[in-house]
């Protein structure tokens, strides 16, 4: 579903990327694991195309994606949730939702998505800025959901959030795995998380893909090594 090869990113004259390959099939989820400044937020920019690709190629399914735009590979099934969760504090939760229908040219919410996060349907005249930190994020997986992806980036999703909020993060992106064939990308500093969720476990230091198991396979302690400071 999803296919990176080779790829190479760069800020101006310094390489953040250096090569990166894998594959991600539909159904599975994986982690992308390493510790802060290692290059995983880079990646998700870059498969996102808010950071430009120096060299390599990006594909969804068919298509190749590498020099679209943003806009253009939500099109071809790419959804983006981004570190801090990014959704618009101004407007209601059922608003911020209806975002995510516009690429689609969709104009209702689907009754499945309030089904997968039922407080969003409790608070969906409320403002974004009013809800929690948990409660913001569902938000923004939710607008996410809404333009139908085929691909579910997610980048630090459990970045200042409630361990029982993280629990219930895990199950629902396990029902939404299960229920939609997605594929699920998700950048994470947190082991127990990680390995709550993911089919495989993916290593990124300075760059570079260092180790890599299936979880099943997974040595915790060797994980932990790479991501203690």
């Amino acid at each position: 579903m999803l296919n990176v090869s080779d790829l190479h990113v760069s800020y101006g004259e310094s390489e953040a990327l250096h090569g990166l390959s894998f594959k991600v099939a539909p159904n599975e989820i994986i982690a992308i694991m390493g510790r802060n400044g290692m290059g995983k937020t880079t990646l998700m920019k870059s498969l996102m195309g808010i950071v430009p690709t120096k060299s390599g190629s990006v594909s969804v399914g068919d298509s190749d994606i590498t020099r679209l735009k943003s806009y253009e590979r939500v099109a071809k099934g790419v959804a983006y949730v981004p570190q801090g969760r990014m959704i618009f504090s101004t407007m209601t939760v059922q608003e911020n939702i209806e975002t995510g229908l516009i690429p689609r040219g969709a104009t209702k919410v689907p009754p499945d998505l309030y089904e997968l996060f039922p407080v969003l349907l409790e608070m969906k005249g409320r403002r974004g800025g009013n809800l929690s930190g948990g409660q913001q994020q569902q938000l923004a997986i939710a607008r996410a959901l809404a333009t139908a992806p085929k691909v579910l980036l997610l980048d630090e999703p459990t970045e200042g959030i409630q361990p029982s909020i993280i629990r219930e993060m895990a199950r629902t992106l396990k029902r939404i795995r299960d229920e939609r064939g997605l594929s699920i990308v998700v950048s994470e500093q947190v082991l127990s998380f990680a390995l709550d969720i993911a089919d495989r476990v993916l290593v990124i230091e300075n760059g570079e893909i260092v180790h890599e198991d299936l979880r099943a396979d997974v040595d915790e302690a060797k994980v932990a090594r790479f991501l203690s400071v």
